[in-house]
């Protein structure tokens, strides 16, 4: 039996965003035409009161947080205040107003920028708080680490049925191209078919090449989160365990296509049929070294990802053509 239905009210916070519409798309999907979102509204998520009154006229069941502030090295590096001002805002009213409106399900989404830099891998969820994290996006990190034990203490003192899910690199339909703030797909898929388009001689990627990076298509994380609120209760005596007697409240989603910086940018300048010279320019950073997430406990409650990077690739180059020759890219 499910632990949410397609009666229940399911308010996406930020259903606009690359996460939240995916996983709208895969709700109306599944049959859960009765979803709520922001979209239509002028609701600000930072204003405590707001979402309040919000939550009291239209009454959720079930609240996914998918919204955040985002962005790669570049926009974390140079707004540390608002990446984490912003996200402990948003997540914590979100969080306390859904406890206090007495939503029966709430799943946060973190982030698997909230393991140390030197983690073991690949990571594990006990590998959490145990050494120093990545500089280069700590801020982000550490409001994403508070949302998560603000889940967890939630549901340890009050009962509340909170869950988060922390999932690798993103990358797929809907995506944000912009080369200041974007991530390293959407970054690399604009650069190499711009060159193309351009007819450049080389094209400029950022630092060496050689870290390692686990990419999860989008789509595969919206039906990873649908499959967790149905399927997984913490508190079950067969749900995975952070010890033998305390609830894991949060569980990776990986995938199986792990590649270097280097390799990718061979693959999408391939899919983009860019012929010239790649040059790395290594006074730029790296960022965490390789960063693989185990996800062996979210596969043994019967998940698994479906959309292999090639194929997810091609369909997020043909997203960025239509986005392009509709004019909707903005810098």
């Amino acid at each position: 039996m499910n632990l949410i239905n397609q009666k229940d009210k399911i308010f996406i916070a930020g259903s606009t965003g690359m996460v939240g519409s995916a996983i709208l798309r895969h709700l109306n999907k599944k049959g859960y035409n009765n979803v709520l979102t922001n979209k239509k509204s002028s609701l600000n998520l930072l204003e405590f009161e707001a979402v309040e009154k919000w939550f009291e006229i239209k009454k959720p069941d079930v609240v996914i947080i998918a919204a955040a502030k985002v962005g790669g090295i570049f926009a974390n590096s140079n707004y540390p205040a608002e990446f984490l001002l912003e996200n402990l805002k948003i997540q914590s009213n979100l969080i306390e107003i859904a406890y206090r409106k007495n939503v029966k399900r709430l799943l946060f989404l973190g982030s698997s920028c909230i393991y140390p830099k030197f983690a073991n891998q690949p990571i594990s969820e006990e590998e959490l708080l145990t050494a120093s994290l990545e500089k280069t996006n700590e801020f982000y990190a550490i409001a994403k680490i508070a949302g998560i034990k603000l889940v967890e203490s939630f549901r340890k003192q009050y009962g509340f049925d909170c869950i988060s899910l922390m999932p690798t690199n993103l990358y797929g339909f809907g995506d944000n191209y912009n080369l200041k703030n974007s991530h390293v797909v959407p970054a690399m898929i604009r650069r190499f078919s711009n060159a193309k388009k351009d007819n450049d001689s080389s094209v400029v990627c950022w630092g060496s090449g050689t870290p390692l990076r686990e990419l999860l298509n989008v789509d595969d994380l919206a039906k990873a989160c649908v499959f967790a609120l149905e399927k997984w209760n913490p508190s079950h005596q067969n749900s995975p365990k952070i010890s033998p007697n305390e609830e894991l409240t949060y569980l990776n989603v990986g995938s199986e296509d792990e590649i270097s910086i280097k390799n990718l940018a061979l693959l999408i300048a391939e899919i983009v049929g860019y012929k010239g010279e790649i040059i790395w320019d290594k006074d730029k950073p790296d960022g965490t070294p390789r960063k693989k997430l185990n996800y062996e406990k979210f596969k043994k409650i019967g998940w698994e990802t479906s959309i292999d990077l090639k194929q997810g690739l091609i369909q997020t180059i043909n997203d960025y053509k239509v986005k392009f020759s509709k004019g909707l890219l903005r810098d």
